[in-house]
């Protein structure tokens, strides 16, 4: 057994290689994307305020 060279070790599955899709977005776009994102996390964090300890899931 001793000298093996991992030929019985199972061998990793291939990455699947997927394109990658770009999007630009205008300025204002951005801004307003910025600002749901912001709106939405001050949702959450007010809304798991009220939640008892065991309801609040750990992150």
């Amino acid at each position: 057994m001793s000298g093996t060279n991992g030929q019985y070790k199972r061998s990793k599955p291939p990455r699947k290689s997927a394109t990658v899709r770009r999007v630009t977005l205008s300025d204002d776009a951005k801004k307003k994307y910025e600002e749901l994102v912001r709106t939405r996390d001050e949702r959450e964090q007010a809304y798991g305020r009220h939640l008892g300890d065991e309801w609040k899931t750990k992150r």
